[in-house]
């Protein structure tokens, strides 16, 4: 029986449905995620006690950020250069243990170190080292359960046979403390505002650090414009 000779055009159909259905998938290099994480979570601390030590701090003691024109310009740039430079670094690392020479990959790798990363700098937050993160991360951290609601504490009534005086004091102490309470309660709304924005600002600088720092890590050229030069079959 006589076969059907194929054409060069069948060919060419048949190896592409099969190239279609095969699956490209991209390895992950854990080891090289963890050790990028890591260096980044370092480097978070590092700067933010770096920016604390130098008064570059983004929030007084108290860690809330009622009103972002209440903040230094030098203490604002310092937070965003920090949180940007961790993140590079994270992602660089992070590419260089893998050995990733393609830009894709290394950007991938780059993203993974930032999702690794955002636990524990939430983890970090919730114990109360987010102000030593500079300030950026501290709207990570909730509410716990045995934090105080407020910073204030309630003035002790007078003893019974109380004199005129400490009556006196008494009443200017409860007065004090009843206008911090109010002022405290006007200014939450907008301190969990702030305190969620500035998070989310310091989260997508790290994000798109440590996506660069992995591009940079591969070595190509970092331009949306590059074009690969397509491998030559010798």
């Amino acid at each position: 029986m006589a076969t059907i000779p194929v054409t060069s055009y069948e060919a060419r159909e048949r190896t592409a449905e099969v190239r279609y259905e095969q699956w490209a998938h991209w390895p992950v290099n854990w080891t090289a995620v963890w050790v990028g994480a890591l260096a980044a979570v370092a480097l978070v601390f590092i700067l933010g006690l770096a920016g604390v030590a130098l008064g570059l701090h983004m929030v007084g003691p108290n860690d809330r950020i009622v009103d972002f024109k209440s903040i230094q310009l030098a203490a604002l740039v310092y937070s965003v250069f920090a949180s940007f430079l961790a993140f590079v670094v994270g992602g660089w690392v992070a590419g260089k243990i893998a050995g990733i020479l393609h830009a894709e990959p290394a950007m991938l790798h780059g993203a993974i170190v930032w999702l690794v990363a955002l636990p524990l700098l939430i983890a970090m937050a919730a114990w109360g080292a987010g102000s030593f993160a500079g300030g950026w991360y501290a709207g990570l951290a909730g509410s716990p359960h045995w934090a105080a609601p407020m910073p204030f504490e309630r003035p002790e009534a007078p003893p019974s046979g109380a004199t005129a005086a400490q009556l006196s004091d008494y009443n200017t102490r409860m007065t004090e403390f009843e206008k911090n309470v109010n002022q405290y309660r006007e200014e939450h709304p907008r301190v969990a505002r702030n305190s969620a924005l500035a998070a989310l600002t310091a989260l997508l600088l790290g994000l798109m650090g440590s996506v660069i720092g992995g591009w940079m890590a591969c070595g190509e050229p970092m331009s949306l414009t590059y074009r690969r030069p397509a491998a030559r079959n010798t």
